[in-house]
């Protein structure tokens, strides 16, 4: 089953993961460690997300690391972007009737 960007954020350990590794590469232990989920559990998650192409992994030594790869949230971005555009023409429009309803200085 080919799983999409979508599912794999839709899941808060997933974002969780994606957070840390947004902030520095991890190894899959290292990464177990901030959870209190089976070293199983975690694994499952990387997998999915390692399947979305939203972290890679690469071999430094024995070791591998995780990391975020930012290119593929680009469709989370643009399906978002339509909210933005929605919720700042909200926004504005309650900022003028604030304005209007607000007490004029003399």
């Amino acid at each position: 089953m080919r799983r999409d960007v979508f599912q794999a954020i839709a899941d808060p350990t997933r974002r969780a993961i994606i957070g840390l590794l947004a902030l520095q590469a991890m190894t899959p232990n290292a990464i177990a460690e901030n959870f209190d989920s089976t070293r199983q559990a975690i694994s499952k998650h990387i997998k999915i997300l390692n399947e979305c192409q939203l972290i890679k992994q690469k071999q430094n030594g024995r070791e591998i690391y995780y990391h975020f790869n930012p290119k593929q949230m680009k469709e989370v971005d643009l399906w978002m972007e339509q909210f933005r555009k929605l919720w700042e023409t909200r926004f504005e429009q309650l900022d003028n009737l604030l304005e209007n309803l607000e007490p004029k200085k003399s």
